[in-house]
């Protein structure tokens, strides 16, 4: 699970969820004139609060939570995690309202069996989590505020060319017990000549038909960092349409190619694939 990639959205459902968790503990029901002494049940003991509240609430968003940190979300029946655990959350809420307006449910149908109790500050704080949870689930693919990254990306690097060993690494030049390039066998390299060609020769002129028309060079491509501002799939590179990861917002990737409008961009565990929708990408 990658926790840059998760936003300031998912952190108030965390937050949120760990206030549904500690009003699970405080007293869900209240009465006028009861003695100090007296101890009034927890969400631990109803039932009802507990699953259609408590666990509700939890659980969803435990999965709004993992499904944005993964890198590919998994489905079920067509729908995949996060969708699951925001219905759980507003499910949460529901019920947690519903207690609110009738926190001794059918005990109000028999005579003074529910006559002065109220809901307690347990229930109360319960229905402000779940209100929340069930908010910030909804809105955080709405509103571009909370799809901010919840932890700052770290300052990337200066790029370097792809494939290039970092400094004292293993094989850079220089570094211990790396083999220095030695010059091919009958001769030594030219200046400006790729390591591993044969030495020039010299040849004879020989007159040319039609000079070549300069061609003027084509712009070189400087490998660089850069960040989505949202999930953003990655392709395969020969042209499917399968996506085979998803890039997400908060972490740095690599640019090693440019394809017309789309960049050839490297995941850091190596995979790489074509980047189509480049709006919006912050460089490093």
């Amino acid at each position: 699970m990658n926790i840059r990639s998760l936003t300031r959205g998912d952190g108030v459902v965390i937050g949120a969820a760990v206030l549904l968790f500690i009003a699970s503990f405080l007293d869900i029901y209240s009465a006028d004139g009861a003695p100090d002494s007296y101890d009034f049940p927890n969400a631990w003991g109803s039932a009802p609060v507990l699953m259609g509240v408590v666990l509700a609430g939890v659980i969803g968003a435990a999965l709004v939570v993992v499904s944005r940190g993964l890198p590919q979300v998994p489905k079920v029946a067509g729908l995949d995690l996060g969708q699951f655990g925001v219905a759980f959350t507003v499910f949460a809420a529901w019920s947690a309202l519903g207690n609110i307006f009738d926190p001794t449910s059918a005990l109000d149908n028999m005579e003074g069996a529910g006559d002065g109790i109220d809901a307690g500050i347990g229930l109360i704080l319960a229905l402000v989590a779940t209100l929340l949870l069930a908010a910030a689930a909804v809105a955080t693919p709405l509103v571009p505020a909370l799809q901010a990254g919840l932890v700052p990306a770290p300052k990337p690097a200066a790029p370097q060319p792809y494939g290039a060993q970092q400094p004292g690494g293993y094989g850079y030049p220089g570094a211990p017990g790396a083999q220095q390039p030695q010059p091919p066998y009958g001769g030594q390299p030219q200046p400006g000549q790729p390591f591993g060609a044969q030495p020039q020769q010299p040849q004879q002129a020989q007159p040319q038909p039609q000079q070549a028309q300069a061609q003027p060079p084509a712009p070189e491509f400087s490998p660089f960092w850069f960040a989505v501002p949202v999930p953003r799939p990655l392709f395969a590179e020969d042209g499917s349409q399968a996506p085979i990861a998803e890039l997400a917002p908060g972490t740095w990737y690599l640019a090693v190619e440019q394809r017309g409008g789309a960049l050839v961009a490297q995941t850091q565990d190596g995979r790489r694939g074509v980047l189509q929708d480049t709006s919006g990408i912050q460089r490093g």
